[in-house]
């Protein structure tokens, strides 16, 4: 078992979490976007002390968003591997498997989630993920953290190898099956029809994490400019191409395109294309600036609703 706690830079006023200014703001759109790269992934054995190997990359750290992400890593789950039972005290962190199946815990229960597929723990809680399949799984970690920059882990020693399952999981967890998305007309005023639903609300975390979204653009459908009231989010591409464009700046637009994760800061006015002859899917991560977690968006189209 082990403890470990890295505190830097934050600030508490009346129970809310404040970040500091902008970190990254001003660098330029397309030097911010991360490609996934299969080969800079780093293997690892005991995770956690979890059973066999993995390899994995951190594509965002706590200095993308101005608010309090943590890190988002991206990686591959052997088979018959996986990480170990532990605890996170000062941060909320969520599994999520872009493919196969894999064994997700969550406060010592155990249950099989198909992916594309994930399952938050919130602060306090402990949780896990084993692959026991015979193939490898494509896998990612989100983390919030309560203060800005502050990470801590707890392990249990708790491989999670050979676990009574439950049928049904007892614990908060999502699909990104597209066919749970809804059509939308001009999404935030862009083009076409997207289809969006909100996977997980604001309700569901602790921390100022306030929603997790997921998005398919039909060729030369578009996400019009918005931006939320007091959240900085990051997009996943999980599948297709397109382009990413920020308002003020001299209008910056670049490439996205499968394995991408894209910053985008506080009040930042932002819209997203499909440019391809694929469907451009997407996952959308909000982090707000503090516990208030103020959903308004800034666009005049029709934004989403929670669930």
């Amino acid at each position: 078992m082990k403890a470990t706690t890295l505190i830097v830079f934050a600030a508490v006023i009346g129970g809310a979490v404040l970040s500091l200014a902008p970190l990254r703001a001003l660098e330029p759109l397309a030097s911010r976007i991360v490609h996934t790269d299969s080969t800079k992934y780093r293997p690892s054995t005991s995770v956690h002390g979890g059973a066999g190997k993995m390899a994995f990359t951190a594509l965002l750290d706590f200095h993308s968003l101005d608010t309090n992400l943590q890190f988002l890593h991206r990686g591959v789950i052997d088979p018959h591997s996986g990480i170990g039972h532990h605890f996170h005290n000062n941060c909320e962190e969520m599994f999520v498997i872009l493919d196969g199946e894999a064994q997700f815990t969550v406060d010592g229960r155990t249950s099989v989630l198909k992916g594309p597929a994930g399952a938050p723990a919130r602060l306090g809680h402990s949780h896990a993920i084993y692959n026991a399949t015979d193939k490898p799984v494509q896998w990612m970690n989100i983390n919030v953290s309560l203060l800005k920059g502050q990470y801590d882990n707890f392990d249990l020693g708790d491989k999670r190898e050979d676990v009574p399952l439950d049928k049904t999981p007892t614990f908060i967890n999502m699909s990104l099956d597209r066919a749970l998305l809804r059509n939308v007309n001009s999404f935030h005023g862009g083009k076409g029809t997207a289809q969006y639903r909100r996977a997980l609300g604001p309700d569901v975390f602790a921390t100022a994490w306030a929603f997790v979204d997921h998005i398919v653009l039909p060729p030369g459908a578009s996400i019009g400019p918005f931006s939320y009231r007091g959240i900085a989010q990051f997009y996943y591409v999980m599948a297709g191409q397109g382009s990413v464009s920020l308002a003020g700046r001299g209008q910056e637009s670049a490439a996205i395109r499968t394995g991408d994760a894209i910053p985008i800061q506080l009040s930042e006015v932002h819209s997203i294309e499909n440019t391809g002859t694929e469907p451009l899917e997407l996952m959308a991560v909000g982090v707000a600036r503090d516990l208030h977690k103020e959903m308004e968006s800034t666009d005049a189209g029709p934004g989403p609703r929670r669930n």
